[in-house]
Formats: structure tokens, sequence, C-alpha cells
């Protein structure tokens, strides 16, 4: 396993030591690859709705149709 040396802001290091005591990781490092799988994860995710998006073809809403029915959402929760 490679090594790989991280520079921190102090409040950064201090979240990382209170994940480490209250046991949610055994380590600064469990903590860091647990965070690089998450990103690894979301990545597949977004990549897999751009490509849903794309092959699923053109509208046939207005960009006016798509904003309205957004702003109805946000508004009727």
């Amino acid at each position: 396993m490679a090594t790989m040396n991280v520079s921190l802001p102090d409040l950064m290091r201090e979240w990382v030591n209170t994940q480490i005591e209250r046991g949610e990781y055994a380590s600064s490092s469990d903590y860091i690859r647990d965070l690089i799988r998450q990103d690894q994860r979301r990545q597949k995710l977004l990549q897999a709705a751009l490509t849903d998006g794309l092959n699923s073809g053109r509208s046939s809403r207005t960009a006016e149709d798509i904003m309205n029915a957004a702003q109805k959402k946000l508004t009727d929760g």
C-alpha cells in the first residue's frame, strides 16, 4: 500500500480526530479511504445520470416549461 502525506488546517484535523474518537473510524487513513470510496460512488452515479440523460433524447418541453415545473415543485414541497 502506498503512503501519501496530506496537510490539513487545524479545524479539519480536529474533525478527523473527532470521527476517530467517536469510533466511526479506526484511523485517519481509514477516514480518508472512506471519503474516497464515497466520492468514487458519487462520481459513478453522476456519470450514470448524465449518460441516461444524454440517451433519453430531446424533451418536447421548453426551458420555460421545465423552469415552471421546478418552481412549482419547490413551492408545493
